[in-house]
């Protein structure tokens, strides 16, 4: 079983960036989703987590995934370690 990450994001947004950077400084594989311009895609986020903005990382596998609304590296790391192995 392998962790997939998922990082919900648009052009223009600092903290999406950050977290890019993040990502890519702990060597994780991730997904982006640009919202930007894409209603349907922010109607999705306000269904699954009743918000429309970014950056939302996803992380899970098998089609559940466990989201993270908020720009908290504790908790994306926590999400990370409950799967095994971790991506890098």
């Amino acid at each position: 079983m392998s962790v997939k990450i998922l990082l919900w994001n648009r052009k223009g947004c600092h903290h999406c960036e950050e977290l890019k950077a993040y990502f890519h400084e702990k060597g994780y594989q991730y997904e982006s989703i640009d919202v930007e311009g894409k209603d349907y895609l922010r109607d999705l986020l306000e269904f699954k987590y009743g918000i429309r903005h970014v950056p939302v990382v996803e992380i899970g596998d098998e089609g559940q995934f466990k989201g993270v609304i908020e720009k908290d590296y504790e908790q994306i790391e926590k999400l990370i370690e409950d799967y095994s192995p971790i991506v890098k």
